[in-house]
Order: C-alpha cells, then sequence, then structure tokens
C-alpha cells in the first residue's frame, strides 16, 4: 500500500505556545472584574510567563495577538493595561447585547426544550418578597449575570454565543456595577422572571421584546448614570 503524499507543515513549537498562550490570557481576561474599581488592571509579563510555565517569547506575541483584538494596550513606561470601554461605548455594546439577547428569547421559544426553559428559573429560586436581592447583592449579581448568559446559551446559535463573548467582559462589568444600585435592583427580579414567563408561554414577540427592553434599560440606567457608578 502507498503512503498517501500529503503536503503537512511541521507546526513550530513556538507557534503552539503562543495560540495557547493567547486562549489562556483571552479566558483569563475575559473572566475579570475590571470595572471593579476606578484604578486600571494591568498585567505583568513576567508574572504570565511563570504562571503559564512558558517563555517571555509567546507571551508577547500572545500579548501583540489580544492588544490587536482590542482586549488590552501597551502603555511606554507602565507595561500593559486590560482595556476599559468609554461610558458611550459600554452603552453602545449594551445595545448591541440586547439585540442579540432578544433574537437568543425568539430563538428559545420555537426550539428549546420546555424543562430547559423551566430551569431558567433556577438561577433565583433564593430570592423573593422574604429574601430581596437587594439585600443579598453579590449573590443576586451572580445569578443575573449567570442567567444572561444561559440566556444566549440556550439559542443554541453558536454565531449569537461567539458575538457576545465579544462583548461580555464590558457588559457583563457594568451589570455587575449597576445591579447594588437599589432603583435596578428593584426592577431585576421582576424582569427576569416575566421574561421567563413569555419564554414558557412561547409567546415568542414578547419574549423577544421583555429580554430587548430589559437589557435597553441597563443601557439607558449606564447612560444617564454612568459617571456616578465609581462613586
Amino acid at each position: 500500500m502507498a503512503e498517501a503524499d500529503i503536503a503537512i507543515v511541521r507546526i513550530a513549537p513556538e507557534t503552539s505556545f503562543k495560540n495557547k498562550a493567547y486562549e489562556a490570557l483571552k479566558e483569563a481576561i475575559l473572566k475579570m472584574d475590571i470595572y471593579a474599581t476606578p484604578e486600571p488592571v494591568m498585567l505583568d509579563e513576567r508574572a504570565l510567563s511563570e504562571r503559564l510555565g512558558v517563555s517571555r517569547t509567546p507571551i508577547r506575541e500572545a500579548i501583540a495577538m489580544l492588544e490587536q483584538d482590542g482586549f488590552v494596550k501597551t502603555v511606554p513606561r507602565r507595561g500593559i493595561v486590560v482595556v476599559r470601554r468609554t461610558k458611550a461605548e459600554i452603552v453602545d455594546m449594551i445595545r448591541a447585547w440586547a439585540a442579540l439577547e432578544s433574537m437568543a428569547a425568539r430563538l428559545i421559544t420555537t426550539t428549546a426544550r420546555k424543562k430547559d426553559i423551566t430551569a431558567l428559573r433556577d438561577f433565583f429560586k433564593d430570592f423573593g418578597k422574604d429574601r430581596l436581592p437587594q439585600d443579598h447583592v453579590e449573590e443576586y449579581s451572580k445569578a443575573n449575570i449567570a442567567f444572561h448568559q444561559a440566556l444566549i446559551s440556550l439559542s443554541e446559535s453558536p454565531v449569537l454565543v461567539d458575538l457576545t463573548n465579544d462583548l461580555l467582559l464590558h457588559v457583563r462589568g457594568y451589570r455587575q456595577l449597576t445591579i447594588g444600585r437599589k432603583d435596578r435592583t428593584a426592577t431585576s427580579l421582576p424582569e427576569h422572571l416575566a421574561i421567563i414567563e413569555a419564554l414558557e408561554a412561547r409567546d415568542t414577540e414578547l419574549a423577544e421584546k421583555r429580554a430587548r427592553d430589559h437589557t435597553l434599560g441597563l443601557a439607558a440606567y449606564v447612560e444617564a448614570h454612568g459617571q456616578e457608578l465609581f462613586t
């Protein structure tokens, strides 16, 4: 049997390390809460090299890729800073998320299984009249973020998942910043439950509208109060 003549190029080890470093750093950045304080979030090249167990060359290459993607910025004499967006950019991102999430809601009403939709209620089972979200802000904030990610995932649309991943770092950060404000927390739980009710009823137009209006409410809040969020 003749061996197939396949045109294949040897993978350079440094290329593999660069890509792996890029994926690891991007994943770590996406999990950060970069809006928790007004102070910039800095990355140290040497520390990253030690923690990932690779030389500084693939770290530098990965940082260059992340900078091209808009996740980090190299500042002369200061180092590597994780990029934070302006208020106007955040508002624009939240509006984009509203459009994507409303489409996710539309898809859920037509394709998702009943038990998967009902399972969305589990995110808020520990909250109600006897246990108000505003009295357990940190716990409720985590449930809030998980709910919105679950909506996108439940759409079963890889494109929606990919598009929202690029927005997640910033939209999540501002959701966490605003959820502790009483005027936002008081309306959050009823709005979430209303979205779930529309999904359970398979009311496509209503589910889409409620999901969109809920997130557009966040955009309007950030636009009106964005400068106050760090005070």
